[in-house]
């Protein structure tokens, strides 16, 4: 019986002990290598791995310990994937909180309207924030990765700002970007006004291409849109320079002269009736609602002004006379 009574003095000692090491553990801050410190939790590491890599990275702990404090805290497989900052005077217990919470950093880039996917690689290719899972990737190889039944990339992502934790895969944001766009196509797609010249959404998304990169004036999206649609109805090429200078890409040298419309490519507009194969730029939302909710209007021709708006005519005496004007000077 004294024996039992020493055996349990003893437990009940040991675990208020233990008790006693993982409250102060818990609340003491961590000292830290530098401040603030940057470290990632790659996706699919268990709580061990975190905790070893945490203390490699400089965190101020022992594996072990921090590993024993998520385990009796109930909480060893919370732990979330991410990018995390912390500073000085954290302390386990609020590191604990902040990892299962996922309260990661985060970084943005914003990719804008009116741009190619290529473009939009190279500003994610430059962003250091984002992982490069892309390199080497050609844009079929990329649409496959993301999911996409579409094999040709341009058009088919949203333009917006993005919000990623550091070091997330660029493979990731355009995937979201892709859906992003799937989903407003589909919505404006639904919405549209009846009768227009085009049999899919996407033949939608090419024509909301166009509209993006012919507009300098928001305003006039809607006018821009009726001009175009007016036209492949009447059976009338849409002659858009947007579309032959995508087409014809290096072969352009020194800007987009009168022989450069004779450059004869399935985008070249002025040789080939109806729209281009593909989208020619990522289109943003004005333009697609512009693309599927056209002002009705009977223009057939637009010029630019030379202050971002454009003259519209409906017959090509009209037309001619507003080049006069605003192009030639006369």
């Amino acid at each position: 019986m004294r024996l039992l009574k020493r055996l349990l003095f003893i437990l009940l000692s040991a675990v208020l002990l233990a008790s006693a090491w993982l409250a102060w553990f818990a609340s003491k801050p961590l000292a830290l290598r530098e401040s603030p410190l940057d470290f990632d939790i790659p996706a699919g590491m268990g709580l061990r791995a975190a905790a070893q890599h945490m203390s490699q990275t400089g965190l101020g702990f022992s594996a072990w310990q921090f590993t024993l404090l998520a385990r009796l805290a109930g909480k060893s497989g919370e732990i979330k994937a991410g990018s995390y900052e912390v500073n000085q005077g954290l302390t386990p217990w609020l590191l604990l909180g902040k990892l299962t919470r996922g309260d990661v950093t985060q970084a943005e880039i914003a990719l804008v309207e009116g741009k190619t996917f290529e473009q939009w690689r190279d500003e994610l290719d430059a962003d250091p924030e984002v992982r490069h899972d892309t390199e080497g990737l050609s844009g079929a190889d990329i649409m496959a990765r993301i999911g996409a039944d579409e094999n040709y990339p341009e058009g088919l992502f949203f333009p917006d700002t993005y919000l990623f934790a550091k070091n997330s895969s660029d493979l990731d944001i355009l995937k979201r970007a892709y859906l992003a766009m799937q989903r407003h196509l589909a919505a404006e797609w639904q919405r549209r006004n009846p009768g227009l010249p085009y049999t899919t959404p996407y033949q939608a998304l090419i024509m909301a291409s166009i509209i993006e990169k012919e507009t300098g004036r928001p305003s006039d999206r809607p006018q821009v849109a009726a001009v175009f649609v007016n036209r492949l109805r009447l059976g009338m090429p849409l002659q858009t320079d947007p579309t032959v200078i995508y087409g014809a890409g290096t072969q352009l040298q020194g800007g987009l002269l009168k022989r450069s419309l004779q450059i004869d490519t399935p985008y070249n507009t002025y040789t080939r009736d109806g729209l281009p194969p593909t989208p020619i730029a990522m289109p943003g939302l004005a333009s697609l609602q512009a693309a599927l909710h056209p002002a009705a209007s009977p223009m057939l021709y637009f010029v630019a002004r030379g202050d971002g708006s454009s003259q519209f005519s409906r017959t090509l005496d009209e037309h001619n006379r507003a080049v006069a004007k605003y192009l030639k000077g006369k």
